[in-house]
């Protein structure tokens, strides 16, 4: 088999001067994924190092970089799925960890847990003896103006993120391992002034993504809400499973979530051959893979 990966930053409207720090991230996550898939490791290890890569860039909405809640703190959330087993390692709401996707990982290795959250999964990174930071070192002058924008009116700036004029740059990673084994992760801020504690969709299991070898495996990114209206990683895997082509699932996929889920965002999908599909119904997203001919295929992108 083949190894393939792919990875996004987030489907938003991303201003012209985001667009190549946007695409430089998603390029360096592929290619620190694809080298492990190279040398032979786990479709699960390049899932992790790239969500890494990721998380540690602060142009994302994930670990540095990433929104403060209403009460101007970082929470933040994560997912990482075993495509051979079903089994999943899911944070939520978890403060003081800079790569929250370690800790998921970490959740999938031990269980028999799928899920923590909130003081919980800070006792259990406690347990695991990962790193703590200081919470204050995840924030950015970006994101504590963008809070001080906004936090007299919360409602108003979750209204705005289901248009394509908000951020929502989450971020995931799915690959395929030479032995035909499958993985996908994603992590996120979540959304602006966001009520404490709120969870949106990318820590759960069928709608921030899914991965099952028997088919193929996908990560999301959008208005949490939307995209669990439609379950949208699990309903865009099952289409695969039909033999339907990767493009046409994930144009289906991201016109469901317009129209069944009232909001907007986009996914990455691969299927069991390692052929990879992005689709969006903002303005643009940000995402890198290697297209068939072996050229790295890289946005953000315009939507036709």
């Amino acid at each position: 088999m083949k190894p393939s990966l792919i990875v996004h930053g987030g489907a938003w409207n991303i201003p012209d001067d985001l667009v190549e720090a946007c695409r430089a991230g998603c390029e360096r996550a592929l290619e620190v994924g694809m080298a492990l898939l190279a040398r032979g490791a786990d479709a699960l290890v390049a899932v992790e190092e790239a969500i890494c890569v990721l998380e540690d860039d602060p142009v994302f909405d994930a670990g540095r970089g990433a929104h403060l809640n209403r009460v101007g703190e970082i929470e933040l959330d994560a997912i990482i799925m075993n495509g051979t087993t079903l089994d999943a390692g899911a944070v939520a709401a978890v403060t003081g960890v800079r790569n929250p996707i370690r800790l998921a990982r970490r959740l999938l290795d031990t269980g028999p847990e799928m899920m923590v959250v909130g003081a919980g999964a800070r006792r259990f990174a406690d347990e695991q003896r990962m790193p703590i930071c200081d919470p204050s070192e995840l924030v950015v002058p970006r994101e504590r103006a963008a809070w001080e924008r906004w936090r007299d009116h919360p409602d108003a700036a979750l209204s705005d993120f289901a248009t394509p004029s908000t951020a929502g740059d989450t971020v995931g990673a799915v690959a395929i391992d030479a032995r035909g084994h499958m993985a996908a992760g994603t992590s996120t801020g979540g959304t602006l002034c966001k009520r404490p504690g709120r969870v949106g969709d990318s820590p759960l299991i069928g709608c921030g993504c899914y991965a099952d070898d028997e088919v193929g495996a996908a990560s999301c990114t959008g208005l949490g809400e939307a995209v669990m209206r439609v379950v949208l990683a699990k309903t865009a895997v099952d289409r695969l499973r039909g033999g339907e082509a990767p493009d046409s699932v994930a144009g289906y996929a991201t016109a469901l979530l317009r129209r069944r889920g009232r909001g907007t965002g986009g996914l990455i999908l691969l299927d069991r051959t390692g052929t990879a599909a992005v689709a969006h119904t903002t303005t643009r997203m940000a995402y890198a893979y290697v297209g068939a001919d072996g050229a790295v295929v890289a946005g953000p992108s315009r939507m036709a």
